[in-house]
């Protein structure tokens, strides 16, 4: 007979205590620590051997016990990695879908999560079953109609029931399992609601256990809360093998697929797609999409060279600054780290003498975008000089550059891709540091470089 047992689970960090306490000892927070009912025993025992059994008999072999192997002797599969027909994705994943793997992919509502995941059970070449908790089958056939639907092997379920999905997937044995949402899934053996710490730990537990005992990858979506990161306990990030942030903004039309985390990959790789009527299209060239086309030279903006992973993109800084009409002046700053657009404004009134005491500051990232490469502050600061002396700076010219505290342009690394990106766009000259100029020749490029090496040498050659 099952036996049942009382736990008390945190809901910040999804620490199990077996007593309730005031306040968690993991985490530290105060009132925290909800009570949870959990079965143990056979029952669980014997639900888990169905879904192994029902598998190894689709494959007709024996169920054996794990047994130790030396790494020399381990088989290795000729089909590790699995490409698809989205190369924004096949970038961020490593190259592929690796069998055996769990992929959680986390964003805001209505940023495309399902709608990317229906794209792949649609497109993608070998049987899917795509299982949603949030939809109806009706409901989701209306949208694949929507996005184009192929003649391809996919398999639909709305299912919330753990036990019922994994015998199900079990038996039809497909490719790929894309699982939508892992909040709304409920195990039978944990009396809590769907969402709960307790729910999300366990669902995700025997999805992992079944993706590496049948050996087939599995997508799950997951919710984000109110501070962004993907909610449930932090240690659903620990069982999975690969996390992927999808972002966006309503206003614009791109979305942002980012790698938080990748045990078969890099984790500084991202895809940009664009949302369209028929789905979200890749993005293959993205500094078409972020450069803002405009008739005539403004003042205030400058054109940067940043990297995303290995991808080299050119986009466009734009800066505002006005006499304040307070006497406490304005600093914002949009996609752009606030502290150090204060730090970059305190090195041109040390080093180079302006005064931006008395002005406002506005800066903005074109397109929405949110860049942490320190290659663009010398973009920053031509922009930041533009706007304050009124004067335009050409539109063929660019940035790459890193501004230190004492005022010099420092080496960012990549140059070689920064520069070929802003060749290749048509840029006729772009700013370099000229430490970075070591190994480079011109000769090779199109583009005329210019090497600096102080923050007074950028404003000498552009506005005088």
């Amino acid at each position: 007979m099952a036996k049942t047992q009382k736990t008390f689970v945190c809901t910040e960090c999804g620490n199990v205590s077996l007593k309730w306490e005031g306040r968690c000892s993991a985490c530290g927070e105060w009132n925290s620590l909800q009570e949870e009912v959990t079965v143990k025993g056979s029952a669980k025992q014997e639900a888990k051997k169905a879904t192994q059994g029902a598998w190894t008999q689709k494959r007709g072999r024996k169920q054996e016990h794990a047994r130790p192997t030396h790494i020399t002797k381990v088989q290795g599969d000729g089909t590790v990695r699995r490409p698809t027909d989205d190369e924004e994705l096949n970038r961020v994943l490593g190259g592929g879908i690796v069998s055996g793997s769990i992929v959680l992919i986390g964003g805001e509502p209505g940023v495309g999560k399902s709608t990317l995941m229906l794209q792949l059970a649609l497109s993608f070449s070998g049987k899917v079953l795509y299982v949603s908790g949030e939809e109806s089958e009706q409901q989701i056939k209306m949208r694949a109609e929507r996005l184009g639907l192929r003649d391809n092997d996919c398999f639909l379920m709305a299912e919330t029931n753990l036990t019922n999905l994994l015998m199900q997937a079990a038996t039809l044995g497909p490719d790929v399992l894309v699982v939508d949402s892992i909040q709304t899934l409920s195990s039978q053996y944990v009396e809590s609601p769907p969402g709960s710490v307790s729910q999300v730990r366990e669902c995700a537990s025997e999805l992992q256990r079944f993706a590496k005992e049948t050996n087939i990858p599995v997508f799950v979506i997951g919710h984000i809360n109110k501070d962004g990161a993907i909610a449930g306990p932090k240690l659903l990030e620990h069982i999975v093998d690969v996390v992927l942030q999808f972002e966006g903004d309503r206003n614009y039309t791109h979305r942002i697929l980012r790698t938080i985390k990748n045990r078969f990959g890099s984790t500084a790789e991202l895809g940009i797609y664009e949302m369209q009527g028929r789905g979200l299209r890749e993005v293959s060239n993205p500094s078409e999409l972020l450069l803002t086309q405009k008739e005539e030279d403004l003042s205030g903006s400058a054109i940067t060279a940043t990297v995303e992973g290995i991808r080299p993109m050119l986009i466009e800084i734009q800066a505002l600054v006005s006499t304040s009409v307070f006497s406490s002046p304005q600093r914002s700053a949009t996609g752009f780290d606030l502290r150090r657009l204060s730090m970059l404004l305190a090195v041109l009134e040390k080093r180079c003498g302006f005064q931006f005491g008395n002005n406002d500051v506005f800066l903005n990232v074109a397109g929405g975008l949110k860049v942490s490469d320190p290659a663009i502050d010398m973009a920053v600061v031509a922009a930041l000089l533009s706007s304050l002396e009124d004067v335009a700076m050409p539109s063929n010219v660019c940035f790459a550059g890193e501004i230190g505290l004492s005022g010099e342009i420092r080496s960012v690394q990549r140059i070689d891709q920064r520069i070929q990106e802003a060749n290749r766009l048509g840029f006729e000259k772009i700013y370099v540091s000229k430490f970075n100029t070591k190994g480079i020749d011109p000769a090779n490029y199109d583009i005329e470089i210019v090497p600096l090496s102080k923050v007074e040498q950028l404003f000498e050659d552009l506005f005088q």
